[in-house]
């Protein structure tokens, strides 16, 4: 009996240890299967390795080296793992504070994508579809000599000056090099030649502006105008003087600048119903939507503007040599760079500019030529408002004040005064209500177009439409044919303006964070262009001359898109 009892004794440990035996290979092999998974993750979208494109209508990429791409997705593919298997030490979190600063803003652009398209749209572009119209794409006057706000010396004009600069020993032949007198610390060694390719992108964005229009759609260059500001490394940032908010003058290796408004409030934030309109934040992804709003207006009047990941402390405070800048610098108490810079409105310790805790969003508009080698004018808008909480201007009092400007220079001559109005259908649409001023350049006189600049202050109550902002086209009931055209044209299904707007925006790099307008500010676009197509029939249905042909000749197209 006691031999049977060992018996199962033994038989019941032999079982449990084989069921413990058991029960441990699996565990093995559901660790062994868990750490295989771990280390074949792939990064998500945000490794995609499009390229974005200024123009979709020419689907150019930006030239970028494939070593480089391929160099780049091998570190996006090793980050997800390495920072699961390889849990940071005391000395490694030391050493990377000390060490590696720097590369946090470039990892940072790797990982939003920066110059990469941020999605894929579905079905058919719009985008794509609507710059193939004939409409934006109609004949353009043939450009003289005297139509180009720069150009190159030709070999007639060094001949005309070779007689007074013989003596001199700095006349270059067409394939000679501009050389810099001196090497700055940084800065690339100039070595340009009359060849438009060995130009830098701001270079060629400055010879390509002309009496009509600050840059063509179609110019390749414009796409690598955008992807070097927002990739080229950032040399020096000092604060620009004027202008009421912080803004800051950032220079680039090649000897561009860029014109750098931080981000200070979130994309859903609306402008504060009880604040004048003179008071309001300047928004940095206001001037990235302007800029693609115009654009797709086919207006092509505001520089090129790109957003931007920085590092404020490496990008601004370590390189900056302004004393004024760098004083205002400090840590705020959940441990983020910030700073406020001198300015006229919200520059204190109250309304700082902070990262998270480095990184920042910034807009990044191109710089115009230099003042003193392309000077421009500044007009006061004759629908300028009073900046006053409590006076009004003249043309809020007067229903008939287009009357008197129809009658004043350079409004009652030549195109000025469809111009201005071209300029208040952008800014309604955008809700701006801060247009003061324009300004045009000089050399070209009353016959050219105006610089839409400084929209900061756009988008910032998408529940809301200020009606005054139309006064212009109100008042005067005159609008181009053209802009007239274009505007029924993206109230159609097929070219629904907010679509085309949004599809534009995912163009920009900072997309990748988030989207650059809230889907109400995208929806307020197509209600307030239907207010801009009511106004104008409502103006048609009291005088016969209110549209203006500056296309005669060129109908071509779907008649219902083309026919006014």
């Amino acid at each position: 009996m006691v031999r049977r009892n060992l018996g199962q004794s033994t038989r019941s440990i032999y079982l449990g240890l084989a069921c413990l035996s058991l029960s441990l290979h699996v565990l093995l092999a559901f660790f062994c299967l868990s750490v295989l998974q771990t280390a074949c993750v792939f990064p998500t979208s945000s490794s995609s390795s499009s390229i974005p494109r200024t123009d979709t209508q020419h689907h150019e990429s930006v030239s970028q080296s494939p070593a480089s791409d391929a160099a780049s997705s091998n570190k996006l593919q090793r980050r997800p793992h390495d920072e699961v298997r390889h849990k940071p030490t005391a000395n490694m979190l030391h050493h990377k504070v000390r060490g590696s600063l720097n590369e946090v803003a470039e990892k940072s652009k790797k990982l939003i994508g920066v110059g990469k398209i941020i999605q894929k749209v579905d079905g058919p572009s719009k985008l794509g579809a609507l710059f193939k119209h004939p409409l934006y794409n109609l004949p353009q006057p043939e450009l003289q000599q005297d139509d180009w706000l720069m150009r190159l010396k030709t070999e007639e004009d060094a001949k005309d000056t070779e007689s007074h600069e013989e003596e001199n020993e700095d006349i270059f032949p067409d394939d000679s090099e501009w050389q810099s007198n001196s090497h700055e610390e940084g800065y690339d060694k100039v070595t340009w030649t009359t060849d438009v390719e060995t130009h830098p992108p701001w270079l060629r964005f400055h010879l390509g502006i002309s009496r009509w229009e600050l840059y063509n759609r179609k110019d390749p260059n414009l796409a690598q105008l955008t992807h070097y500001l927002a990739t080229q490394h950032i040399l020096g940032s000092v604060q620009k003087k004027g202008g009421t908010q912080l803004k800051l003058l950032i220079s680039f290796p090649n000897y561009g600048q860029a014109l750098l408004k931080p981000m200070k409030q979130t994309r859903h934030a609306e402008t504060d119903v009880n604040l004048f309109y003179f008071s309001d934040f300047e928004r940095h992804n206001a001037e990235i939507a302007a800029f693609h709003l115009d654009r797709l207006l086919g207006f092509n009047r505001i520089p090129p503007v790109v957003g931007r990941l920085i590092n404020v402390t490496t990008e601004i405070k370590e390189i900056t040599t302004d004393r004024r800048l760098s004083k205002t610098f400090f840590t705020s108490p959940a441990g983020n760079v910030c700073f406020y810079g001198q300015c006229e409105y919200y520059c204190s310790v109250e309304h700082p500019v902070c990262g998270q805790p480095h990184m920042l969003e910034v807009s990044l508009a191109t710089m115009l030529p230099d003042l003193t080698i392309a000077p421009r004018r500044s007009w006061r808008s004759p629908w300028r408002r009073s900046y006053s909480r409590t006076k009004l201007a003249q043309w809020e009092k007067d229903p008939a004040y287009c009357d008197t400007v129809k009658q004043t220079p350079p409004y009652n001559q030549g195109t000025r005064l469809v111009d201005l109005i071209d300029m208040a259908v952008l800014d309604f649409l955008m809700s701006n209500m801060d247009r003061h001023h324009y300004e045009t350049f000089e050399q070209f006189g009353n016959n050219t177009f105006l610089l839409h600049l400084d929209n900061g202050r756009a988008f910032g109550r998408h529940s809301q439409d200020e009606p005054s902002i139309l006064a212009p086209l109100q008042q005067c009931c005159r609008i181009r044919r053209s802009t007239f055209l274009r505007l029924r044209l993206l109230s159609l299904p097929d070219f629904r303006l907010s679509d085309i707007m949004r599809e534009s925006l995912t163009q920009d790099p900072l997309s990748r964070v988030a989207p650059l307008l809230s889907e109400p500010h995208l929806s307020a676009l197509d209600r307030r262009l239907a207010k801009v197509l009511q106004v104008v029939q409502t103006c048609q249905e009291k005088h016969d001359d209110v549209i203006y042909n500056d296309i005669e000749g060129h109908d071509q197209g779907p008649r219902s898109a083309v026919t006014a």
